[in-house]
């Protein structure tokens, strides 16, 4: 216990934090903390939690996953390539703007030409305004997914955003960078950011002009800490110092379930964990028979017994069951005797030399799930060069697809199959923004048609039928490696009322959370 104690005071007097917080004055503990203030800088489940609470988008998912009105009041389908939105009036932006349809549609813009959010937006030609409270999107051709598209738009202060500062463009979009967009913020959220220290803290206040006074919370500050052990996070929540934790680590959750004024909230995940294997950087990876041989050579049932505590599904697709896409004949295919089998036929008997790289404070026990992976491969001959980093410093490497073998999490925002292939398996293409996550430079062009082709296809039966191809597809080519998808666990004190706020996307809303 002496070693939680230290590591926590570490943690909390490197924060500044104060012990004695009021009822609307909580400290959030989670494994990392935003990396930027940009909402279009990366396409990832931190950014989309930071923004949730700095800006608000034309619509989001309920629990249920239905669509709920925010920014946007009212749409309608006008015809087959065109989609209205009716904007809300009367919405203050953190600077003292009001939102307009010039808002949207320079958001809009902006997403068209973000690398991360672009592939999103590629179905689209255009978005036009009507008025100055209501926006037209159109696609070049009929596209199913526009609502869900839709929660990816959070309208930005175009205002606060345009112009220079010191020679550079406001409104750039700088990967990893210290842009003016990475480092300021004017939203319509529930919550504007007082002080932010990167890897420390970050505390939002409550919006004092925040458009919806219909919303139960109360929370008037809010202090981020992130706090990268595991055990230490826990100590931190059960010691009192900190209100809510995520996620709760499957070794924890029995200590935190029996600590008495501390509830655990869990929510089952369709979050896929993979690894992606890099064609361009090992020959050896170019063969199909290797990457089944890893495949087959990884006991992911195993790691979820052992390692998550069976807190998680393990995988032998990119979509979970209920996706369109989802195929109940592809199952995990632990067979370590056909793995050295294939690895034999290949010329590869004797092994080879790969290296990988992972996080190590951004999926739960990604870790330790890199160095069971890692003993796994040896047993087919395959010795691992492993390295594991902060999510701060991890992303950077993966953008460059940095290793032979990498980490991807990947939580579908649009609750849609086609998303994981867009960004994780199609042909990289910097102009469209498909693959741009696919460090495993995987491209089959029968993919990618039948992913296009699923996108422009409003009968749900067909969709589903091209989708089903697609995952079939990947699973034949070993495309990459599915490891499980992850549950998420979050514990707090028991006057957060928690469960109304989380959800199986990870995005908490911060906002409508109530404090007994």
């Amino acid at each position: 216990m002496k070693f939680f104690k230290t590591k926590l005071a570490v943690a909390l007097l490197a924060a500044g934090l104060s012990f004695n917080a009021a009822a609307a004055d909580i400290t959030v503990a989670y494994d990392a903390d935003p990396v930027s203030l940009d909402p279009h800088e990366q396409l990832s489940g931190g950014t989309m939690q930071m923004s949730h609470m700095l800006f608000d988008p034309l619509v989001r998912f309920t629990k249920e996953f239905d669509f709920e009105a925010r920014l946007a009041e009212k749409w309608q389908r006008v015809d087959d390539t065109t989609f209205r939105f009716n904007l809300r009036k009367g919405v203050k932006f953190h600077s003292g703007n009001t939102m307009t349809a010039d808002d949207v549609v320079w958001t809009f813009n902006r997403l068209k030409v973000s690398g991360d959010f672009k592939g999103v937006f590629a179905p689209y030609e255009k978005m036009i305004k009507v008025d100055d409270y209501t926006v037209e999107i159109k696609s070049t051709k009929p596209y199913p997914l526009v609502l869900q598209t839709a929660t990816y738009i959070f309208p930005m202060d175009s205002k606060f955003y345009s112009g220079e500062i010191d020679g550079k463009d406001k409104a750039a979009i700088v990967k990893h960078g210290g842009s003016f967009a990475s480092t300021n913020v004017s939203g319509t959220g529930p919550f504007i950011v007082t002080s932010r220290e990167q890897g420390v803290k970050v505390v939002f206040e409550r919006f004092d002009d925040y458009w919806d006074t219909t919303s139960p919370g109360n929370v008037d500050k809010l202090t981020l800490v992130p706090i990268k052990e595991n055990a230490t996070r826990v100590a931190a929540l059960l010691s009192g110092d900190i209100d809510l934790i995520h996620p709760v680590a499957p070794n924890d959750q029995k200590r935190v379930k029996q600590t008495k004024n501390i509830e655990l909230t869990t929510v089952a995940g369709t979050r896929i964990i993979t690894l992606q294997m890099n064609q361009n950087s090992n020959p050896a990876l170019k063969d199909v028979r290797v990457r089944q041989a890893i495949v087959h050579a990884i006991n992911n049932k195993g790691i979820v017994k052992k390692i998550m505590k069976g807190f998680a599904t393990a995988a032998g697709q990119q979509g979970p069951k209920g996706y369109a896409g989802y195929d109940e004949t592809l199952v995990p295919r632990y067979d370590l005797k056909k793995a050295k089998q294939l690895m034999k036929e290949a010329g590869y008997e004797k092994g080879f030399k790969l290296s990988m790289m992972t996080p190590n404070n951004r999926y739960v026990n990604d870790a330790q799930i890199a160095q069971a992976v890692s003993s796994m491969l040896s047993k087919i001959g395959i010795k691992v060069d492993l390295k594991t980093l902060p999510k701060a410093q991890y992303w950077p490497e993966f953008d460059l697809c940095a290793a032979d073998m990498m980490m991807i999490g990947w939580h579908s925002d649009t609750e849609d199959s086609a998303n994981f292939s867009e960004f994780l398996t199609m042909t990289r293409n910097e102009e469209t923004g498909k693959g741009a996550y696919n460090c495993g430079h995987y491209s089959n062009s029968v993919v990618d048609n039948l992913v296009n082709s699923a996108n422009a296809e409003t009968d749900p039966a067909k969709r589903a039928a091209m989708l089903q191809q697609v995952e079939q597809t990947l699973y034949k080519d070993a495309a990459f490696v599915p490891l499980h998808w992850q549950n998420l666990a979050w514990g707090a004190k028991s006057n957060l009322d928690v469960a109304p706020i989380v959800n199986a996307l990870n995005q908490p809303y911060f906002g409508d959370l109530v404090v007994k």
